[in-house]
Order: structure tokens, then sequence, then C-alpha cells
């Protein structure tokens, strides 16, 4: 009998401990981890991003989860991050977001969002732009999103190992059967 995939996004703010998380509970569950791809692309420019390039990383992002849905046959995923940021990120920064990434969003199946609460400080590096009272408007931001395109989520909170079992606790209260 052929199991079925389970989806889970691990999101949030900037510096809450998506990459550790995601990765760890991919090893707990012996998972497949989707790294951030948003991350990895702007630190190869040399130069400031600009709207292509966050189109690209979208772009990058629908291709990816294409393909681990069609060759995934069981199993869990957990995705660092996921294309709710890349929509969020272009409507704040460039005043909107194409229907594309919207539609790819409507259509997929995740079945948990786990958001990571910003109760971890903020780590300035090259990258993240987004700090102080900025996080937490993306925290509330993300959450709205995640909720209007009627997913489930479960906010993430606490510190290095009480944050993994509070994320364990929480894939378990959605029996997923990992």
């Amino acid at each position: 009998m052929k199991k079925s995939i389970v989806r889970i996004v691990i999101t949030g703010a900037e510096s809450t401990g998506k990459s550790a998380l995601s990765q760890h509970l991919a090893e707990i569950y012996s998972g497949v981890w989707i790294p951030e791809y948003a991350r990895e692309y702007i630190e190869s420019l040399n130069r400031p991003y600009v709207l292509d390039d966050v189109l690209a990383i979208a772009r990058h992002q629908i291709a990816n989860d294409i393909w681990h849905t069609q060759h995934s046959t069981e199993g869990v995923i957990f995705f660092d991050t996921w294309l709710i940021l890349t929509k969020v990120w272009l409507e704040i920064v460039y005043g909107n977001c194409p229907d594309w990434i919207s539609d790819h969003i409507r259509a997929s199946k995740i079945d948990l969002f786990l958001v990571c609460n910003n109760d971890i400080p903020w780590i300035e590096d090259k990258v993240r732009e987004n700090g102080g009272e900025k996080r937490e408007a993306l925290f509330e931001l993300y959450c709205a999103q995640i909720s209007a395109f009627g997913f489930t989520y479960e906010i993430i909170s606490g510190v290095g190992h009480e944050r993994v079992e509070n994320a364990l606790k929480a894939i378990d209260m959605h029996q997923l059967n990992l």
C-alpha cells in the first residue's frame, strides 16, 4: 500500500531558527529537507537584488515543489521557508505579487505550517533586512497569509531544544502519521 507524502513548511520572520529547525526535524523523521533557496540565491549575487531576482527565486521554489511532489512516493518533506514568504516579500518590496504565485500556493497541498516565533534574538547578516518592529509585522503577515490560504499552522516558540520539542508536539498534535 502506498503511503502518502506529508509536507511540512517551517517558516517565520528572519533569524528565527527556521533552517536549523527544519533540518533537525528532517533528521528526526528521516525525511527530506528542502533548504531555503532565497538565501543561497541572494548571497550569490554581486549586486543588490531586483524584482527579476525575486521572481527567479519564486520560479525555482515552484519547480522544486513540483519536482518533489512528482518524485516522492512516501515519507515527509520539510521545507525551510516556502513560497508564501516570497509572496509577502514581493508585496512589501515591489507592491504586488504575480497571480501565478498565488495560484501555485492555492493549488499546493501543505499538511502543516510551523511558524517560528520571534522569541530568538535577531542577528544581522548581509542578507537580512527586517529586524525590530518590521520582524514582528512580518510574523503577523505570514500568519495572516497562511490562514487566508486556508492552511493549518502552529506557532513554535522556545529556544534551542525547547523549540524542537514544541515543534515535535505540534506535529504529533496534528496526527500526520509520520
